[in-house]
């Protein structure tokens, strides 16, 4: 845990993203990243130069099928770090099969950030934390590469106007792999993904993709490189535009 603890303190510095008297809503998916985002908090909030709130938001989606023993662990967890854990119930999932969108994950992504802003702001947070990492970083640069022919891919820190809420990424300069391994020394609660499009998206797509260029060339390393690093091609800094 420590060296995932530097990785996210280097990030957290680097882009300024927490400050003292913050109040920050966790964004708690159920998936091994957000959980794993909590556990990594809630440890660094014990010697943070900062003083901060932290509260665990999860958004039900309105799954039939939610195994509810899951669910239950992570209240437990959640208590045994001293985080409260609020579950937002919502019919998002009806919605969308209602409406038989052609790009149901789209629509989903944008209305679960939709609750997460309103459950957030009803609690007086003034930021929200979401777990991606480092290969979401590549991942995303890859499909906006292919699918919007452009040099892309999502900020560090972004501030929404309509919610007036700071979105942050404490875990960009985290592989998925470590966040793995985390959530498995620690034992730390899953949540299953019920969705029918789990596992079936371009984001997979784009994952694969990756790992069959890292298999052949071993690369993986070198092109988040030249994402991440500050004297070859940071790409927050030299092309993205907030």
């Amino acid at each position: 845990m420590q060296k995932l603890l530097s990785l996210m303190r280097k990030a957290l510095a680097d882009y300024n993203m927490i400050k003292d008297g913050d109040k920050i809503a966790v964004g708690l998916s159920g998936g091994k990243d957000s959980i794993a985002l909590l556990a990594l908090l809630a440890a660094y909030k014990k010697f943070s130069p900062e003083k901060f709130e932290l509260l665990a938001i999860n958004i039900d989606l309105g799954f039939s099928d939610t195994d509810k023993s899951q669910v239950q662990a992570t209240k437990d967890f959640c208590q045994s770090i001293g985080v409260e854990l609020i579950i937002e119930p919502t019919q998002i999932y009806d919605i969308i099969l209602d409406r038989q969108e052609k790009s149901p994950c789209s629509l989903c992504s944008k209305m679960r950030r939709g609750a997460l802003n309103s459950v957030a702001n009803a609690h007086g947070c003034n930021k929200l934390a979401l777990g991606h990492h480092a290969d979401d970083v590549l991942e995303t640069f890859i499909l906006s590469l292919i699918y919007e022919g452009r040099i892309s891919t999502f900020m560090p820190t972004s501030f929404m106007e309509r919610s007036n809420i700071t979105l942050i990424r404490p875990l960009i300069y985290i592989e998925e792999k470590y966040l793995s391994g985390l959530a498995r020394r620690y034992d730390l609660p899953i949540i299953h993904n019920p969705c029918p499009q789990d596992k079936h998206t371009k984001r997979e797509d784009a994952k694969r993709l990756i790992n069959e260029l890292d298999e052949k060339y071993g690369c993986k390393n070198r092109m988040m490189t030249a994402l991440f690093h500050p004297e070859r091609n940071n790409l927050w800094d030299k092309i993205i535009k907030p």
